[in-house]
């Protein structure tokens, strides 16, 4: 079983496993079209987003580690949900992992550094376990995220087509 105690505290942002209570919050900000442009495209259906939202739930149970909620310290509004999983898909030939670090934040929370301090934190966390070498896809019009994977020292090995234009493919090593 996890460790359901985590938390993890930043200046601005507290960070800790799903809880059923964040389902709605995630729902809202896969139905934002800013949100989903380059993550599919489309607005996710409710039954979409409890399957995603279950995955990351049990993720945890399974792991030891997963997509942490984020929120506002000081509103304790949600802002995301970012961290680390095996979603086992193929991420091509130069990556050398199975492990990915993702971000999803509500677009109100965009150009806040709300990503990278999240982002910081989630690392420290995950690479205090044990450094791991991990990877990161993102759709390359999505620059704002490109940007952020770069700060939190990713760099691209690779570039793969997709029917939604090409991922780039980024890895960092823990």
């Amino acid at each position: 079983m996890p460790d359901t105690g985590i938390m993890l505290e930043t200046e601005r942002l507290c960070l800790r496993p799903p809880e059923r209570g964040d389902f709605e919050p995630m729902r809202q900000m896969f139905c934002d079209p800013l949100v989903v442009a380059h993550i599919g495209g489309s607005p996710l259906l409710r039954t979409e987003a409890w399957a995603r939202f279950q995955r990351d739930v049990g993720h945890w149970t399974l792991e030891g580690f997963g997509q942490f909620t984020v929120l506002e310290r000081a509103s304790g509004r949600y802002v995301g949900k970012l961290g680390h999983a095996r979603f086992l898909r193929d991420l091509g030939p130069l990556v050398e992992t199975e492990i990915e670090m993702t971000w999803t934040l509500a677009s109100g929370f965009h150009g806040l550094g709300y990503g990278s301090e999240a982002g910081r934190a989630a690392i420290a966390w995950f690479e205090g376990r044990g450094p791991r070498r991990t990877a990161c896809v993102i759709a390359e019009a999505n620059l704002l995220s490109l940007g952020l994977a770069r700060k939190l020292g990713y760099r691209e090995v690779d570039r793969l087509a997709g029917e939604a234009g090409a991922r780039i493919v980024l890895v960092r090593q823990g």
